[in-house]
């Protein structure tokens, strides 16, 4: 594991389409199916990770708390090759054990993690429902091993004033978690 910071896309960004294999429900996803009426929330995850594996419990209640009000999408862009724990039926044995209904897709070009400035696992975009980056990085100050009590007070903040209509505070930090495993 190696730790690594997002780059945070620019505030602004436009939701990059996408087009992926839902490893959960083995069809195919796209970014037109979600509803425009929502902000959305777009999550680079995998499976191994033990930073993401910390917040499993905190990802599966903001599901819950924000399921009638956001839309939520979880990618994971890791190399199977050599990180085959994070393959397409690993993947939907995990949204199965954590009984998450969202979309759990499969970047496995990797370009999408491209286009996005992905670096990191996990890292948290939140798109506005003009499909405009509102919110971008982490989703607490909580670490793997720290002494530090799981909120996801900085995401449900932005979630919250969003939904609000409140401002988003500027100040916004990057994730940090373990890097995405490059082809």
């Amino acid at each position: 594991m190696s730790l690594t910071y997002s780059s945070m896309l620019a505030l602004g960004t436009e939701l990059i389409p996408f087009d992926l294999s839902n490893t959960a429900t083995r069809k195919n996803f796209s970014s037109d199916e979600l509803d425009n009426s929502k902000p959305s929330l777009v999550m680079f995850i995998c499976n191994h990770c033990p930073y993401v594996i910390h917040y499993h419990s905190e990802i599966q209640q903001i599901s819950l708390d924000y399921k009638e009000q956001i839309n939520m999408v979880a990618i994971s862009s890791n190399d199977i090759e050599n990180y085959p724990q994070d393959g397409p039926k690993e993947m939907r044995d995990l949204w199965e054990k954590l009984d998450l209904s969202f979309p759990y897709l499969f970047d496995e070009s990797q370009m999408i993690a491209k286009a996005y400035k992905a670096e990191c696992t996990p890292e948290f975009y939140l798109f506005d429902s003009n499909k405009k980056l509102v919110y971008r990085g982490r989703l607490d100050k909580s670490s793997p091993n720290s002494d530090i009590q799981i909120s996801g007070e900085d995401l449900r903040s932005a979630l919250d004033n969003l939904l609000n209509h409140l401002p988003i505070s500027s100040e916004q930090f990057p994730s940090m978690g373990c890097n995405i495993k490059w082809k």
